[in-house]
């Protein structure tokens, strides 16, 4: 015997996922591992010699590492003596400021740090991160990839992927050696769609910066660190490498940040029995110790690990809120794709969407999932619309804008005729006229002709080691007819010399106007303080295109009709015999001519007639001054009909049979969707009061159910409704109309 409940549930997205019990022993917990070490931390004449639990001469790589560049042996003691609970409290204290917290922070050990988030729920965390972000003005970031590589989908995705406000856009490669074209193709894109966009390409390290070198891209988050030595040794270098390796595109002019994540030991199969938490820790004070700036972290691409385990959202969370602890810049994750279930995925987002982060997602889909060659994403371009009537609910700063569809053609076909010119004048493979026609509406690669790949990998091959740099291109966009978004592709040489960029959680708004944590430092202290979404900023989140003016609809339902079709007639008197009374609101077939789906009113109306009529049943029509209520109007043409049976309509559609003595809001039969009453409809519950006027069996109409319609229609309905209530004169009794059907009545029959 099965339930067909739990039959139906096990069908559900969100049981596609897999969930396991912890497993310490393999890593395999989210946090608070049996085997983590307690915190502690002993100095002797300057130098560590003891670190959570470990003596000096049992200290791996990444201890040394961090005792010698990550500690602020300054604050050490202090630090480890504070309780973690009151480390805590000081993170959603409104009194304590972050530069505070930061300080305190600074002498803490992985060990330290991990207690200090055991003491906070995911509410607590939140409002951590809301003081603790570095930078004061949320941003977000962009992935643009396809399939096929075509360079002139790269430049028109990443153009629009710019116009609607990413401030950072990073592509990779399926094959490559495409990856000097992808970067040059998003590179001239992002900067049509606006001056000031980061971009990357994220491939090898040596191929990446000579990308940094050539002036091709202009920022980095390829430097992977992990929290044990085995990893590391497993064929990526060491922490001293990696900060060699950041001082290198450093001194080229290159942001960069690390990248590390809940999951990746264990993934790797070098956990060492510690938790995915506790070994973050300690990637994040090697990224604070090798100077970079900020981190990629919250899981990235291992995110289906710790999400498989219990409290591993709030584990990936946790990482995030500890990278800000250590003043580094965050770019939140929720890029990878962490759950089928459209609820379980929005959950995990509104822990950093709602509190901000330096970057919200290290890497929305500006393109179909389709086309994202990192694997895959938690949210794509189909889901833009969603994000910013988020933004919109809750007047929050998600990073992006809406943006009109004309504006988006415009722009993507600027871009991709752009990178046409760029290609024509550096003679690379031609994109021709298909190509640039077909990117310019594109929704995937599918949309693209094919290219010929070996040409593209040659010029690719040649841009990357011959002699062709940035300032060629610029020239070609220049000798083009594209001066404009030359200008913006040189200021962004411009602003690597000046290096303004390379400071924490540094971005770069469409005026070329630097912020980052020392111009624009989060100064959140509790209510009043902190980013606050207002002014301009909030009425471009506000103004969704598909948004509409309720005025205007007004207007449309007013629809004039060739001849007046109704005229009052006198004061509605008690009939004598036996009919139905149809009641109409106060606004019907005058201020309001149509119902909510659209129907006429005079269509409706024969419709109802012509079905008490086919029951050899006289009928009269009032209107109903006193209220716009359906059941009242109902009821107020009860009182007056000769059989007690009335038919009461709101102009907006919704209906109800009424009898006499039942109170106002019993009745005999209620129609209240009024979008799924057609003609057809109506006539039979016109059929079916003349049956309850003659006393006669009868079935109830049947009534079609949606539970979708009040989500897609409740504010028609209270335009609607507004509008006829507006027409009610309480003091007005009841007054009788002739109406003049004869012809709709023919027409409908």
């Amino acid at each position: 015997m099965r339930s067909k409940r739990f039959q139906k549930l096990e069908g559900r997205p969100v049981n596609q996922e897999t969930f396991i019990e912890p497993w310490p022993e393999a890593g395999l917990i989210p946090a608070d591992s049996p085997l983590d070490p307690s915190p502690s931390l002993r100095i002797e004449a300057g130098e560590v010699v003891e670190m959570d639990g470990k003596s000096r001469g049992e200290f791996d790589l990444i201890d040394h590492f961090i005792v010698s560049h990550a500690l602020n042996l300054e604050v050490a003691e202090l630090a480890m003596e504070t309780p973690s609970e009151q480390i805590a409290r000081m993170l959603v204290d409104i009194n304590v400021s972050r530069a505070e917290v930061l300080d305190l922070v600074s002498g803490c050990t992985p060990a330290k740090l991990v207690d200090i988030i055991r003491h906070m729920n995911v509410l607590e965390m939140m409002m951590g991160l809301a003081k603790m972000r570095a930078r004061r003005t949320p941003a977000n970031q962009a992935h643009v990839t396809n399939r096929k590589e075509h360079p002139a989908l790269l430049a028109a995705d990443a153009a629009e992927a710019a116009l609607r406000g990413f401030a950072e856009i990073e592509t990779t490669v399926g094959v490559a050696r495409y990856a000097p074209l992808n970067a040059l193709a998003i590179l001239v894109g992002s900067q049509t769609g606006r001056g000031g966009v980061l971009t990357q390409c994220a491939v090898e390290e040596a191929v990446n910066l000579r990308l940094g070198f050539k002036g091709l891209t202009s920022y980095s988050e390829t430097l992977s660190v992990y929290g044990t030595e085995k990893t590391f040794l497993d064929g990526d270098d060491t922490p001293w490498s990696k900060a060699f390796l950041a001082a290198a595109y450093a001194s080229r002019g290159v942001k960069t940040r690390f990248t590390s994540g809940t999951g990746a030991a264990a993934l790797m199969g070098h956990s060492e029995g510690k938790s995915m938490l506790y070994l973050e820790a300690r990637c994040l004070l090697l990224t604070r110790g090798a100077g970079s700036q900020g981190t990629q972290n919250g899981s990235i691409s291992c995110i289906a690990l710790p999400v498989s385990l219990p409290a591993g959202v709030r584990a990936v969370l946790a990482e995030n809120l500890l990278a800000m602890l250590l003043g580094l810049e965050v770019a939140a994750g929720n890029d990878a794709l962490a759950s089928h279930s459209e609820m379980r995925k929005s959950a995990k987002l509104m822990l950093q969407f709602i509190p901000g982060t330096d970057f919200i997602t290290s890497g929305y889909g500006a393109i179909p999932r389709y086309d994202n060659m990192f694997g895959g994403g938690d949210f794509d371009v189909t889901e833009l619309d969603d994000w910013y009537a988020l933004q919109r609910d809750m007047q929050i700063d998600g990073g992006i804008h809406p943006v009109t569809e004309e504006q988006v053609l415009q722009t993507r076909e600027r871009a991709v005729r752009a990178i046409q010119a760029v290609f024509n004048v550096l003679d690379f493979p031609p994109i021709s006229e298909e190509e640039v026609q077909a990117a310019i509406t594109a929704y995937s690669s599918e949309d693209m002709p094919d290219r010929n790949r070996v040409a593209d990998i040659k010029a690719a091959t040649n841009l990357l080691y011959g002699p062709i740099t940035i300032v060629d291109v610029i020239a070609a966009l220049h000798q083009a007819g594209y001066p404009d978004i030359a200008a913006n592709v040189l200021e962004m040489q411009r602003q690597r010399v000046i290096g303004d960029y390379l400071q924490t959680s540094a971005v770069i708004d469409q005026e070329f106007k630097v912020l980052n944590a020392l111009n624009d430092p989060n100064d959140y202290q509790g209510p009043g303080s902190g980013y606050r979404l207002s002014g301009e900023r909030w009425e471009q989140l506000a103004g969704l295109p598909q948004a509409w003016d309720p005025r205007v609809f007004l207007k449309n339902t007013q629809k004039p009709q060739a001849k007046p079709w109704f005229e009052e007639i006198g004061p509605a008197k008690p009939g004598e015999q036996i009919e139905v009374l149809v009641a109409v609101g106060p606004a019907f077939g005058a201020q309001i001519s149509q119902t909510i789906n659209g129907l006429d009113h005079r269509q409706v109306l024969a419709s109802i007639l012509g079905g008490i009529h086919s029951q050899d049943v006289e009928a009269r029509v009032v209107r109903v001054y006193h209220t716009s209520d359906c059941a009242f109007i109902g009821h107020a043409g009860a009182q007056l009909s000769g059989s007690g049976i009335a038919i009461g309509i709101q102009s907006k559609g919704t209906t109800i049979i009424h009898q006499q003595n039942l109170a106002p809001l019993d009745n005999l039969e209620l129609f209240p969707q009024a979008p799924n009453l057609d003609l057809e409809t109506y006539r039979q519950i016109g059929v079916n009061a003349a049956l309850y006027a003659q006393a006669k069996p009868t079935v109830p109409v049947p009534v079609k159910i949606d539970n979708t319609a009040r989500l897609r229609l409740i504010v028609q309905t209270t335009l609607l409704h507004l509008h006829e209530t507006a027409q009610v004169k309480p003091d007005l009794a009841p007054v009788e109309l002739r109406v003049e059907l004869e012809e709709v009545k023919n027409e409908h029959q």
